[in-house]
């Protein structure tokens, strides 16, 4: 008896040796990192750049695997839904914050583990090249003078974060924030042709998504909604220049799904760290036009916080919430 006791006992040391092992070994095999849009597009663009120094970082190949579909639902519902064992990540973006108030889905931060913001894509101001409007004073000065309905904008889907980019510059400039209609496109490239068309007269998506048309003459970019210029973008204004006190960024991030254990969890935001950091993955986004951004887990949950209550209230405002 006190043989097989003394049996039964070192297998559990065994045991879980192996599975401290195990746990201290991670990552052991790939890691898949799923994109909730469409390859090609901004968020695929920044992630596929983040995995070359991200897999060199975990020391295992990273896959990307795109799960587009239902307006970005499909994919983060695959995050959200995946074993919490550090294996399948993510890259959540702003709709995580809406897609409950909105009545998308029942998805909101805490169906994540978020790990940290990994690059940022401000809002611009663009209009066609033969607008009557040169600068941003003289845009300013239309939006409060022109009557409802005379601007038609565009740039993402009814309530994200392009639209809610137009509503909070209305609000803050004291004009009522559905004074544009916002008209829903599948994206940037889409409402930038319908701009230069003339079947829109503002553009209020990315200035990235706006440069080749600008680099062309077909485009101007009259400002961008960010704190501070844009090294990509150095002759663009920003609003604050103004004395208008408003910014709002698309966000693109690394995150997992609820429950990552917090040593796991911790492994990856040193390696996302040290991956974001290095010359590959900075050179590559600022050459886009993108700004690198890091803020970690902490800084991360807590921005997600205030971004989900700043865009509730926005799209509560635009009668969006149900």
């Amino acid at each position: 008896m006190k043989f097989i006791v003394k049996l039964l006992t070192t297998a559990a040391v065994a045991l879980g040796a192996a599975a401290g092992g195990a746990l201290a070994e991670y990552p052991d095999r790939p890691v898949t990192i799923i994109v909730p849009w469409g390859a090609g597009g901004g968020t695929d663009t920044i992630i596929r750049v983040f995995a070359i120094g991200f897999e060199e970082a975990m020391g295992q190949p990273i896959n990307v695997v795109n799960r587009d579909g239902g307006s970005g639902v499909v994919g983060h519902a695959a995050i959200a839904q995946s074993r919490p064992d550090g294996y399948t990540l993510g890259a959540c973006t702003p709709e995580i914050t809406y897609f409950k108030p909105v009545g998308l889905a029942d998805i909101t931060p805490e169906n994540f583990t978020l790990i940290s913001r990994l690059a940022l894509i401000p809002a611009g101001l663009t209009v066609a090249k033969d607008s009557e409007y040169k600068d941003l004073p003289a845009l300013i000065e239309a939006f409060r003078a022109e009557p409802a309905g005379t601007f038609t904008s565009s740039g993402s889907g009814i309530g994200g974060t392009w639209h809610m980019a137009t509503a909070g510059l209305l609000r803050t400039i004291g004009e009522p924030i559905d004074k544009i209609d916002f008209i829903p496109s599948k994206g940037g490239a889409p409402a930038l042709q319908d701009l230069v068309s003339g079947g829109l007269n503002l553009f209020t998506g990315s200035p990235v998504e706006a440069k080749a048309l600008a680099d062309a003459g077909e485009v101007n970019i009259l400002a961008i909604m960010s704190d501070e210029r844009s090294p990509a973008f150095p002759d663009v204004p920003t609003l604050k220049e103004s004395g208008i006190d408003f910014s709002i960024a698309n966000w693109f991030s690394l995150c997992g799904p609820a429950g990552l254990p917090e040593d796991i969890t911790a492994r990856i935001a040193a390696a996302a760290g040290t991956a974001h950091a290095s010359a590959v993955v900075q050179d590559a986004l600022a050459q886009r036009g993108i700004t690198p951004y890091f803020d970690g887990p902490e800084a991360f949950a807590a921005f997600a916080t205030d971004f989900s209550a700043e865009a509730g209230e926005l799209l509560g405002e635009l009668g969006l919430v149900k």
